[in-house]
């Protein structure tokens, strides 16, 4: 490869059993990444970008997650100052705590809040949404009056973390069903969001090589 060439990053899905895993990786490979569907504790350490993938029940996904010890691999990259995507509830298990149906669960902690179930009429709330990006947000450039698809009952509804340590002040992107609720975070090197990019087509594809182009090294 020469210096005038693109370097395709490389990015780890943590497979952990989520349902979305493969059209996640199709929708990564889409947009510039050189994907691995892995559990592999050196890969997901070393690769440029980690995506962590999710659907189902907060509870269901965090015991998946601790059965391959998910939280202490997505700890360490953070901790290394290391890029993380949360997907749907892999963006929600990003929070303290999840409450469905009464039932509470602790989450990673990376963000503190609670994620509930929506105050709208009609949950699920299901298809194609706009969103109210973030100033200055990266992973929505060029794409602030596109549609994304949602299909989820519970969401963080509050954010109240400011700037943390070295870290600028993070871009907090909104939506609204009955309620707001948040779409997406970007906060230093973790970002999520709580649509689907990889079901949300060109605009989707788009938002994804737009994190992959943010990844340290990435000549996209």
């Amino acid at each position: 490869m020469t210096d005038t060439e693109e370097r395709r990053p490389v990015i780890a899905v943590l497979d952990y059993g989520s349902g979305n895993i493969h059209s996640a990786v199709k929708a990564l490979q889409a947009a510039g990444g050189d994907v691995r569907l892995t559990r592999d504790r050196g890969l997901i350490r070393d690769a440029d970008g980690l995506l962590v993938p999710g659907v189902g029940a907060f509870k269901a996904v965090m015991e998946q997650l601790q059965a391959v010890r998910g939280p202490e691999m997505i700890e360490r990259r953070l901790a290394g100052g290391r890029p993380v995507l949360g997907i749907c509830v892999g963006m929600q298990v990003l929070f303290e705590q999840g409450v469905e149906r009464g039932v509470e669960t602790e989450g990673l902690g990376e963000w503190p809040g609670v994620v509930d179930e929506l105050k709208a009429p009609i949950v699920p709330h299901m298809g194609w949404n706009t969103v109210e990006a973030g100033e200055g947000s990266r992973l929505f450039a060029g794409l602030e009056d596109e549609r994304f698809y949602f299909v989820h009952s519970f969401a963080a509804q509050e954010w109240t973390l400011e700037a943390h340590g070295p870290f600028a002040r993070p871009v907090v992107t909104w939506a609204q069903h009955g309620g707001r609720f948040l779409a997406a975070v970007e906060n230093g090197p973790l970002s999520a969001t709580q649509f689907h990019p990889e079901k949300s087509g060109g605009a989707g594809i788009k938002l994804l090589r737009n994190w992959i182009k943010s990844l340290p090294g990435a000549t996209l």
